[in-house]
């Protein structure tokens, strides 16, 4: 497979001697010029919505993890291709999710720029959320029947996640259990499938297969996490959306699980959804800066780059295990 130059996709705070991306620049090179042939279609404004958001950029954390487990566990350059489209599988549902997500949530802003919601309307986005779920399964129908298997729970597991977390949208009463159930499925379902899926295609034993599928729900969960207290903490710069979308929309992310057990004014908020505009919503963001519940927050999501640090230890000595345990740490040093 003929290889183009990387982009920049590991997160600038790395040094560049310690930057995961490097170690597998190849293999992400051969991800973005695949992916974004996959984007194009007969139907010019579905071309043109797949190009407007997966263009954009983005961290392409997902296919940097895979690569390195895959890596990290001896997967064989001759089989290099597999990973790669398990990467690009993966990506595109996530993708899809995105245009998905800002459909349910009228989110106008996506990665500093307007969304494709805003930009296109609800029908066209959703038609191109639909066609990325196509191209995924297109993608991944070369693989074994379990390895479908294991990229179809986690969409399934995505559509749950949604809906639970619809649930629970101006809910008070949702507890730091329901926010664990639902981050697991709607941001770490696609982490465990991609540490799954890289370790199988490695050739490891069903040990190290369902570490790394526990690694990548450890990764999972602390980067939801951290996204969720960057939506509180800013700056816009930085978070590519307004601070407080999420508390705006009503959707109990960590920092307001945490709030709501500590304030019964910040649940009084909560709850008056539509109200949560002008003073009541700056004052519950005050509230939610509230350096207990920062500190609480931190400390869970340093417990799952904790977990996941300790199963990246297991692994043999490589520069690709050290990569992934860079990637992971870096997680906690995306905070403010």
């Amino acid at each position: 497979m003929k290889r183009a130059k990387a982009p920049q996709l590991a997160a600038a705070s790395t040094p560049e001697a310690l930057n995961p991306a490097r170690l597998v620049e190849a293999d992400l090179a051969a991800v973005e010029a695949k992916l974004s042939r996959l984007l194009d279609s007969k139907e010019p404004i579905i071309a043109e919505i797949c190009h407007y958001l997966v263009d954009a950029g983005g961290k392409r954390l997902r296919p940097t993890f895979i690569m390195l487990v895959y890596r990290a566990c001896g997967g064989l350059e001759a089989t290099v291709d597999q990973p790669i489209d398990a990467s690009i599988a993966l990506e595109l549902i996530h993708s899809a999710t995105l245009l998905h997500d800002d459909i349910i949530d009228r989110g106008l802003l996506r990665r500093g720029k307007p969304s494709a919601f805003a930009r296109y309307g609800f029908g066209p986005s959703l038609i191109a959320g639909d066609y990325l779920f196509c191209r995924a399964f297109e993608v991944s129908g070369r693989f074994e029947e379990r390895l479908v298997r294991t990229a179809a729970q986690a969409c399934i597991q995505l559509t749950e996640g949604e809906v639970m977390e619809s649930r629970f949208r101006h809910n008070a009463s949702a507890t730091l259990t329901d926010y664990i159930n639902v981050i697991d499925r709607k941001t770490a379902s696609l982490f465990y499938a991609g540490g799954r899926l890289a370790a199988e295609l490695a050739g490891v034993s069903t040990r190290t297969i369902d570490s790394m599928a526990k690694l990548g729900t450890a990764m999972g969960l602390a980067f939801q996490m951290v996204d969720d207290l960057l939506d509180i903490l800013g700056p816009e710069e930085k978070i590519g959306k307004p601070v407080g979308s999420d508390l705006r929309a009503g959707i109990p992310s960590l920092p307001v699980v945490l709030g709501v057990e500590r304030s019964a004014e910040l649940r009084t908020l909560f709850q008056n959804g539509t109200q949560m505009e002008g003073a009541a919503f700056e004052r519950a963001l005050d509230l939610l800066r509230d350096p207990e519940i920062i500190a609480a927050a931190r400390r869970l999501a340093a417990e799952q780059v904790a977990i996941a640090r300790t199963i990246v230890g297991e692994l043999e000595p490589s520069p690709y295990r050290d990569g992934l345990a860079t990637l992971i740490d870096d997680q906690t040093s995306r905070e403010v």
